[in-house]
C-alpha cells in the first residue's frame, strides 16, 4: 500500500508521496512513487503512483518510451500533448492498457492487479490541472470545491486535509498540511513508511519550484510530529463533555 497526496490551491500545487513498497511483512522496499516530466518554462508535469509496482512501473516505462520515439506526436506523448486533459487521458490509456495486459498474464494464478495515479501538472499559457486517475483509466478533476485528489491508504490523513484545505490556502501552510496528513497515516498503517517526496510547483513556473526527500529521521518532521501531537492532546484536555 501507498499513500500519495496533492493539492492543487490558487498560488500553486503541493505534492507528497511515501516510498514504501510491501509484498507481507517480511518482503519491504524503498520506490519511488513521484516521476516528474518537465520541460521548464514549458510545461511540467508530475506523476504519483500506487498500487501493484509491476503496472505503475510500466505504465511510467511506456510513458518515457513514447516521449523518446521520433515519431512521437500530441496523440502519443505528454511532452507534446497541447493540453493537460489530453495529458490525463494519454496517461489513462496507457495505466488501462498495462493493466490489462498485466492482468491476462497473472489470470491462471487468479490474481488480479490494480494502480491508479495522480496526474498534476501546467502548460505555458494553460490553467494548473491535477487529475486522479483509476485503474481502467477514467480520471476525476481536482475542483474549488475539492482542492485535494489522494491515492493509497487515504482515510487517515484526510480528516485534516478536509477541516484546513481551501483553494486560497497557501503554498507554505498546503506543505504543513500534507505532512501532518502523512503523519496521521504513518502513525496509522505500517504498510505506509519513510522516506517521503516532497514537491511545489508555483503557478505558472512551468517546472518545479521545490522538492525535497524527507528521511525518516529527519529532524524537522520529527519535530512538527510532535508539535501536533502535543497539540491535540491539549486541544482534547481542554474539550468539555
Amino acid at each position: 500500500m501507498t499513500y500519495c497526496v496533492g493539492l492543487l490551491l490558487d498560488a500553486g500545487m503541493v505534492l507528497l508521496s511515501d516510498t514504501r513498497t510491501n509484498a507481507g511483512l517480511d518482503n519491504i522496499a524503498t520506490y519511488r512513487k513521484m516521476f516528474t516530466f518537465e520541460d521548464p518554462g514549458e510545461r511540467v508535469i508530475t506523476v504519483l503512483t500506487a498500487g501493484s509496482l509491476s503496472v505503475t512501473q510500466t505504465t511510467i516505462a511506456r510513458l518515457r518510451e513514447a516521449i523518446e520515439d521520433d515519431d512521437a506526436t500530441g496523440e502519443t506523448s505528454i511532452m507534446l500533448a497541447p493540453s493537460m486533459l489530453k495529458v490525463a487521458e494519454i496517461i489513462g490509456n496507457t495505466l488501462a492498457s498495462v493493466r490489462e495486459d498485466i492482468d491476462h498474464k497473472m489470470n491462471a494464478a487468479k490474481v488480479s492487479v490494480s494502480a491508479s495515479m495522480i496526474v498534476a501538472g501546467q502548460r505555458a499559457g494553460g490553467a494548473m490541472r491535477m487529475f486522479l486517475v483509476y485503474p481502467e483509466g477514467n480520471f476525476i478533476e481536482a475542483t474549488e470545491d475539492t482542492p485535494f485528489l489522494q491515492i493509497g491508504e487515504h482515510k487517515y490523513g484526510k480528516p485534516i486535509l478536509d477541516r484546513v484545505v481551501t483553494p486560497s490556502t497557501s503554498i507554505e501552510d498546503a506543505q504543513k498540511a500534507v505532512l501532518l496528513s502523512m503523519d496521521s497515516t504513518l502513525r496509522s498503517n505500517l504498510s505506509v513508511g519513510m522516506p517521503l517526496d516532497l514537491a511545489v510547483i508555483e503557478r505558472d513556473a512551468c517546472r518545479v519550484s521545490s522538492r525535497r526527500r524527507i528521511e525518516a529521521k529527519d529532524p524537522d518532521f520529527a519535530r512538527m510530529s510532535e508539535a501536533w501531537s502535543s497539540a491535540l492532546r491539549e486541544g482534547f484536555s481542554q474539550i468539555e463533555l
